[in-house]
């Protein structure tokens, strides 16, 4: 007798999705210190562009005296790019990078 064995089923394997739900990470426009611009003067601009209060813009300054930057604003690439060029604008030494 010889009798041959069916070969077993293989195991169905489903594919794992993977969604990913995050929103975009936000952008950051970063204002960078520079020899050039008096503190009152960054100070200000932040008050202008943004309309941060004193206290806040006076803070964002200290950031960017002390620590050498300081980001200044948050959103999408779009409003960053607007907020870069507006810093570009007042003489202020800006970049954007995405937050992690």
């Amino acid at each position: 007798m010889d009798t041959m064995a069916a070969p077993l089923p293989s195991p169905t394997v489903e594919p794992v999705v993977v969604e990913d739900v995050s929103p975009d990470v936000p952008w950051q426009a970063i204002v960078w210190n520079d020899p050039v611009n008096l503190m009152s003067y960054v100070t200000y601009v932040l008050q202008k562009l943004f309309g941060y209060p004193e206290a806040k813009a006076t803070a964002l300054m200290m950031d960017v005296h002390l620590k050498g930057k300081a980001a200044v604003s948050a959103g999408d690439k779009d409003k960053i790019e607007a907020d870069v060029a507006k810093l570009h604008a007042a003489g202020l030494w800006a970049t954007m990078q995405k937050s992690s």
